[in-house]
């Protein structure tokens, strides 16, 4: 009797340290067209219900099985379940390639940098800008915040300049500076005062 007991406490201790989710309902995968290969990958990394009706989420906006599972093996890594299915949907439709958006999850990024990121594309910088200005976020560099570059943009300067000012590490308390002298000497410059002379 004794021995029993203990190989059921041992088997309650293997099955809470693993983490396991036996019961977990793998039909959403099925019919969002998910693969069966993927299934059984996600099956070994033990994804729960939740997970489930993330991934089922990204394959129906169009995300690849591949990087389906590489998501949820990112999560592993960082030791937490995969709840970022809405960051990634954000930076698919912003035009972000898969493999992008998967750097941007190895830094464990996805969900504070998402709306910044889709941001960039919306004020419409090229490709190359905004792959600058991800790279420098993800390795803690000073970047300016989207706004400030919008706000930049709108007192003339072209991305090139606005580029150059980010490579010499201006910060927004910076970029707020020049844009109110910008603004300033442009209103300035609209209100000259002409004398008219009329006949004596």
């Amino acid at each position: 009797m004794r021995y029993t007991v203990l190989f059921l406490a041992l088997g309650l201790f293997l099955a809470a340290g693993c983490k396991q989710h036996p019961l977990t309902d793998y039909r959403p995968l099925d019919l969002a067209g998910m693969s069966s290969d993927t299934v059984e990958q996600l099956k070994k990394l033990n994804v729960s219900d939740p997970e489930v009706v993330q991934l089922a989420a990204l394959k129906a906006a169009g995300v690849t099985d591949d990087t389906c599972v590489a998501l949820v093996s990112v999560s592993r890594q960082r030791q937490h379940s995969f709840a970022s299915a809405d960051a990634v949907k954000s930076l698919a439709g912003a035009g972000f390639a898969e493999p992008q958006i998967l750097e941007i999850a190895r830094a464990g990024q996805l969900d504070s940098i998402s709306l910044e990121a889709v941001t960039l594309r919306l004020i419409g910088l090229s490709d190359p800008t905004v792959q600058l200005l991800l790279h420098r976020r993800l390795a803690g560099q000073p970047t300016l915040s989207s706004g400030e570059i919008s706000r930049l943009k709108n007192t003339g300067l072209n991305e090139k300049q606005i580029v150059e000012r980010i490579q010499r590490g201006m910060t927004d308390e910076q970029a707020d500076k020049e844009i109110a002298a910008r603004e300033a000497a442009r209103n300035h410059a609209n209100t000259g005062f002409v004398r008219v002379h009329g006949r004596r």
